[in-house]
C-alpha cells in the first residue's frame, strides 16, 4: 500500500515542487527527473493543450501544471501503469492544489490516456 513515505511518492512530490518552482524561475539544483520532464516540455504541453482545450497553458494554475507535466511525462514515456500515475497525480492535486484541482487533473489525464490508448490500438 502506498504511503506518504513511499520513495516513489516522495520522488514525485519533490519533482512536482521543482517543476512548480521552475514555472517562476530557472532552478539550478533540480532533480534528474525534473530535468527529464523539462527536456520533453514541448511535447508534454502540447498533449495538455489538446486535452484541456478550454485552458491555455499560460492560464493554468501553476501547481496543476506541474502535476500534469510530471504525470503526462510518465504516461507517455514510462512503463508505470496508467492507473497508478493518475492516482498519484490526483493525490498530489489533493495535497498541493486547489479545491477543483483533483477533478481537473483527473479529467485531463483521463483524456490523454484515452487518446494514447486509441493511438496504440
Amino acid at each position: 500500500m502506498k504511503t506518504a513515505h513511499d520513495p516513489r511518492h516522495q520522488i514525485r512530490r519533490d519533482t512536482v515542487k521543482d517543476l512548480f518552482a521552475e514555472s517562476f524561475t530557472v532552478q539550478k539544483n533540480s532533480q534528474n527527473l525534473t530535468k527529464v520532464v523539462l527536456a520533453k516540455r514541448e511535447e508534454i504541453d502540447s498533449a495538455i493543450s489538446q486535452a484541456a482545450t478550454e485552458w491555455p497553458i499560460d492560464k493554468l494554475n501553476k501547481m496543476d501544471l506541474a502535476i500534469l507535466r510530471l504525470s503526462v511525462y510518465e504516461l507517455l514515456h514510462t512503463d508505470t501503469p496508467p492507473r497508478v500515475i493518475i492516482d498519484e497525480a490526483v493525490e498530489l492535486a489533493k495535497e498541493y492544489g486547489s479545491e477543483t484541482s483533483p477533478s481537473f487533473v483527473n479529467g485531463v489525464l483521463g483524456t490523454i490516456y484515452k487518446q494514447k490508448s486509441q493511438i496504440n490500438d
